[in-house]
C-alpha cells in the first residue's frame, strides 16, 4: 500500500479542477453506465454501480446526470463498450496497468502504445504484469488526526486484512470494503479517501528524473479519454509526487 494514499489524495484534489472536470465526468459516466449494463441498475445488489454513484457524488456531479448514465445502459452506446484491460512497463522497469472501457479497441490500443513510447516505456503482452496486483478495497486516513492504534483495532474487528499505520491506510477485500468502510465512519474516523483498486505486492523505489518520467508516463496514460484507471508498482517520493501533479 505503500505511497497510494499521498498520490490518491493530491490526485483527488487536482480532477476537482474545473479544467479537468469535464474529462472526470465522461469517465465516471462511462462507468455507471457499464456498471448499470452488466449488473443492473438496482443500486442495492450492485456495489460496482454504488461506488461509481459515490465517485460521482465526490466530483459533484448533479444527480440528473447521474440518472441519464444509469439510463444510458439499456441504449445502444453502452452495448459498443468493452473493458479492455492493457499492461506495459515504466521506467526502470515498473509495472503498469492500464484500465480502459472503449466503444473502439483499435483507437484504444494504438493510443495506449503511443503513450507508453512516448513516455519511455514498453507495451506489454496481456499477463506480462497483472499477476503482481491484487484487487483491494483500500481506506485513507490523516494519520496525523486519527488514533491509528484505536483505528487498528477497529478496522480488525471490521474485517480489515492489512493496516500500515505509517501511510494512515486499511486494506481489505473489495466484497468486505463498503461494510469496513462505513464501520469506521459511523465509529467516527474522518476519511480522506476510500477506492478498490489495484494494488503490487512488490514496489519499485524510484528517485529523481526515473521518477519524474514514471510519473509523466501514468499522467498521460490517465488523460487519453478511454482510460478508466492505471496503476503501477512505482514507490515515488511525496516531493515528486507533489511536483509533477501542480
Amino acid at each position: 500500500m505503500s505511497g497510494h494514499s499521498k498520490w490518491a489524495t493530491i490526485k483527488r484534489a487536482k480532477a476537482k479542477t474545473d479544467s479537468a472536470r469535464g474529462k472526470v465526468f465522461t469517465k465516471i459516466i462511462r462507468e455507471i453506465t457499464t456498471a448499470a449494463k452488466i449488473s443492473g441498475v438496482d443500486v442495492s445488489s450492485n456495489p460496482r454501480l454504488r461506488l461509481a454513484i459515490e465517485k460521482a457524488k465526490e466530483a459533484n456531479m448533479p444527480n440528473d446526470n447521474i440518472k441519464r448514465a444509469i439510463d444510458r445502459a439499456a441504449g445502444a452506446e453502452a452495448a459498443a463498450l468493452e473493458e479492455i484491460t492493457y499492461e506495459g512497463y515504466g521506467p526502470s522497469g515498473i509495472a503498469i496497468l492500464v484500465e480502459t472501457l472503449t466503444d473502439n479497441k483499435n483507437r484504444t490500443t494504438g493510443e495506449v502504445r503511443n503513450a507508453f513510447t512516448k513516455g519511455g516505456g514498453n507495451f506489454g503482452s496481456s499477463g506480462c504484469v497483472s499477476y503482481l496486483f491484487k484487487k483491494m478495497g483500500i481506506i485513507s486516513f490523516d494519520k496525523e488526526r486519527v488514533d491509528m492504534d484505536a483505528l487498528s483495532m477497529d478496522a480488525i474487528d471490521a474485517g480489515a486484512e492489512d493496516i500500515n499505520p505509517e501511510e494512515g491506510e486499511v486494506a481489505t477485500t473489495p466484497l468486505n470494503f463498503e461494510k469496513l468502510r462505513d464501520t469506521l465512519k459511523n465509529k467516527g474516523y474522518e476519511i480522506a479517501n476510500a477506492e478498490v483498486t489495484m494494488i503490487p505486492s512488490t514496489t519499485v523505489k524510484l528517485a529523481g528524473e526515473d521518477a519524474r518520467k514514471a510519473m509523466r508516463l501514468i499522467a498521460h496514460l490517465e488523460e487519453l479519454d478511454d482510460v478508466q484507471g492505471v496503476h503501477s508498482n512505482a514507490d515515488i517520493p511525496d516531493e515528486i509526487i507533489e511536483q509533477e501533479v501542480k
